[in-house]
């Protein structure tokens, strides 16, 4: 052998990334959408869905604020609702996001008793398959854990509906196990953390289970459990377009098992483009609070966030992590629900100054943006822009802010294969087109001896 491993891989690294650029003048000549999304960043039109909608403005008003539509319901509409009663809205959320319609009060405690019927897992699946196979990627660990269930489904590979609604069902209800015994676990193998382990508590909510299996003491705030329920209530859908329910559907299109289908949502909904994007947040501000003293000067404040824009600061990636998106221009409507709940408990955690020190960020970004670069729409702040302080609010872990969005976002992926399932029939097969020159093959014989 003439070459090392590590020459190999030096000498075909190089050469496949040689051979894979492809010339970005070629997809203006051919008009490709790079990405699906034409050049304002909006998603080229791949299918159709009654589950979810992102809109950009109410339509006819193009300087009107963004809006989020779970089955035809407004989200502001549907938090209010839920808020003004004083009770979490998960669940209810997630029957309206399966079945299309809200449910009756009794619908409701039904619903909710059936998952936290679902709410358990066997002592030696998460002795084996939790503890014993413990990651230090919580998403990684919870994939893992997804596709070991599909071991433990007797009726795995039956796609009919209602077998993959009572699968959705195990999976909404499991997936906060997953991720505070996957957290757990971690922390104690590569933490050299206390292994504390509390048993689920079927009667609770979502939110409250997770924060009682997450902490040591198991206590937390009403104002607590209803912050981090209104989190996932907002992060439960996101129409069909964005990647990981995307993922969804294409997988599913295959004909494979629910199982299998979630594991490749994760993977998608694990990178920092889409889930990861409110610990960059988090990380941005952290080094904005070190490099800028006077919290209060909007022109310390302002230089900071240019230099962000240079790569001179923080990760010299030339990004203010939480401004923009993909669709929303004028305002992010999750963004708009969160801000004030998120004031309140900074309010009583105390973090007030630090607070506010995010709203003049959040008014002087876009301003900063629009300067410095030529703009296709306007950009607001996201979600990840106070998800990710929320968490930090609520003294959850960093490796658990995108395990959070998981554990919301299961109910958009589970509604989303479930349409596909109904409506499909042909896998879905996007083309390609190659750019490649032709070119001869040459005999072994002809090609040298190096």
């Amino acid at each position: 052998m003439n070459r090392n491993e590590g020459e190999w891989i030096e000498r075909l690294s190089a050469m496949a990334s040689a051979s894979s650029q492809v010339d970005s003048a070629l997809y203006a000549q051919y008009d490709v959408k790079r990405g699906l999304r034409d050049l304002n960043g909006k998603g080229v039109l791949a299918g159709l869905t009654q589950i979810g909608d992102v809109q950009a403005h109410p339509e006819g008003d193009p300087t009107g604020p963004g809006r989020l539509i779970y089955r035809g319901m407004d989200i502001e509409e549907i938090v209010a609702g839920f808020l003004g009663d004083g009770r979490p809205g998960f669940e209810e959320t997630c029957y309206l996001l399966l079945s299309g319609e809200l449910p009756s009060r009794g619908d409701l405690a039904d619903f909710r008793e059936l998952l936290g019927a679902f709410r358990a897992l066997p002592d030696d699946f998460v002795h084996d398959s939790l503890l014993k196979l413990s990651s230090r990627d919580i998403m990684n660990a919870m994939a893992q854990s997804i596709l070991a269930l599909y071991v433990l489904d007797d009726r795995a590979e039956d796609v009919s509906i209602p077998n993959v609604v009572r699968q959705s069902l195990r999976l909404i209800a499991t997936f906060p196990l997953l991720a505070a015994y996957g957290y757990q676990a971690s922390a104690y193998r590569y933490g050299g953390k206390s292994l504390v382990i509390h048993a689920p508590r079927p009667e609770l909510s979502a939110a409250e289970n997770f924060l009682h299996m997450l902490r040591h003491d198991s206590r937390y705030t009403p104002l607590e459990a209803q912050l981090l329920d209104l989190a996932l209530v907002l992060h439960a859908e996101h129409g069909g377009g964005n990647n990981s329910s995307f993922t969804t559907h294409v997988v599913t299109s295959s004909g494979t098992d629910t199982y299998s289908a979630i594991a490749a949502a994760m993977g998608s909904l694990k990178g920092p483009r889409h889930g990861g994007a409110n610990l960059k947040v988090v990380q941005m501000f952290e080094d904005l609070k070190r490099e800028v003293r006077d919290w209060a000067d909007e022109r310390q404040i302002a230089d900071y966030l240019q230099r962000l824009l240079k790569k001179e600061a923080f990760d010299r990636a030339g990004l203010i992590y939480g401004i923009g998106h993909a669709v929303y221009a004028t305002s992010d409507p999750r963004t708009i629900v969160l801000r004030g709940q998120v004031a309140q408990l900074a309010a009583e955690k105390g973090l007030a100054e630090e607070m506010a020190l995010y709203e003049r960020v959040e008014r002087l970004a876009p301003a900063i943006i629009g300067h410095a670069r030529k703009m296709y729409k306007g950009v607001s702040a996201n979600v990840d822009f106070y998800s990710g302080f929320l968490y930090r609010l609520l003294e959850i872990p960093p490796e658990l802010f995108t395990p959070i969005f998981a554990m919301a976002r299961i109910a958009g992926w589970s509604a989303h294969r479930l349409e596909e399932l109904a409506n499909g029939g042909k896998i879905i097969r996007p083309a390609y087109k190659s750019v490649a020159p032709r070119r001869a093959y040459v005999p072994l014989s002809a090609r040298g001896n190096a």
